[in-house]
C-alpha cells in the first residue's frame, strides 16, 4: 500500500475569457463508473453549455480518461487531464463547462483556458494525503490508563473511540509505518500487560 493524494467531496470554481464562460468542477470518485454518472449529471446540470470537457484519473487499475466533448482535438480534454497528472492528485473527475462568448479563442487560448479551468477547481478543493493506517485495539485495566494514554501523542495516533466500564477499552488509528515500534513499546512499557490487536489496515488522511 502506498500513499496517494486525493480530494474531499467536490469544489467548483469559474472564470471569464474574453466573454466565454468557464466553469471548473472536481469530485471525488473510485470507479469508473461513478466517474461517468458525475460527468453526465453535470451535462445534464448544463444543457445548454456549449461543451462540457472532462477527465478522471482513478487508483483502480491506474485508469486515465478524457474528452474534448467536440472542442478541436487535443486542446481541451488533455489540458484538463494533464493538469490532474502533474498535481498527482488521483480517484477524481473533473468537468470543465464552457458558454461560448462568441470569440473564437485559437487553440493555443482553448489549452489555457481549459487548463486553467481545471486548475482553479482543483485548487478549491479540500487535498486529503490518503497513507495506509492500522485501526487497533486496547484493553486494559484502569491502572494502566494514564501511561498508555501519555505515549499516544508520541505516535500522531487518532483515537477513534473509549469505553469506560469495568475495564478500558479503546480504538485507535495508527500510520502503518508506524505500528511495530508503538506495538513494541506498548508491550515494553506495560510489562505485557497491554497488547494492541489489529482490526483493519485501510487508508486514511493522517499527516
Amino acid at each position: 500500500m502506498k500513499d496517494y493524494i486525493t480530494i474531499e467531496g467536490e469544489a467548483q470554481a469559474e472564470f471569464v475569457e474574453r466573454k466565454s464562460r468557464f466553469i471548473g468542477y472536481c469530485r471525488h470518485v473510485e470507479t469508473e463508473t461513478e466517474a461517468l454518472a458525475f460527468v453526465e449529471q453535470l451535462k445534464k446540470q448544463n444543457w445548454d453549455a456549449t461543451h462540457n470537457v472532462f477527465a478522471y484519473s482513478l487508483r483502480e487499475g491506474q485508469l486515465k480518461r478524457c474528452s474534448d466533448d467536440g472542442e478541436p482535438q487535443g486542446t481541451a480534454g488533455v489540458p484538463v487531464l494533464d493538469v490532474l497528472q502533474k498535481s498527482g492528485v488521483v480517484d477524481v473527475c473533473m468537468v470543465v463547462t464552457r458558454y461560448f462568448g462568441g470569440i473564437l479563442l485559437g487553440a493555443g487560448g482553448l489549452v489555457r483556458a481549459y487548463s486553467h479551468g481545471a486548475s482553479i477547481a482543483l485548487e478549491a478543493a479540500k487535498k486529503l494525503h490518503m497513507t495506509p493506517c492500522t485501526r487497533l485495539s486496547l484493553d486494559m485495566d484502569y491502572g494502566w490508563y494514564g501511561k498508555v494514554s501519555y505515549i499516544l501523542p508520541q505516535y500522531n495516533i487518532l483515537v477513534e473511540e473509549s469505553s469506560f466500564t469495568d475495564r478500558v477499552s479503546m480504538t485507535l488509528l495508527i500510520k502503518s509505518s508506524r505500528k511495530e515500534k508503538f506495538q513494541a513499546d506498548l508491550v515494553e512499557l506495560t510489562n505485557g500487560c497491554v497488547v494492541p490487536k489489529e482490526i483493519i489496515e485501510e487508508y486514511a488522511d493522517m499527516q
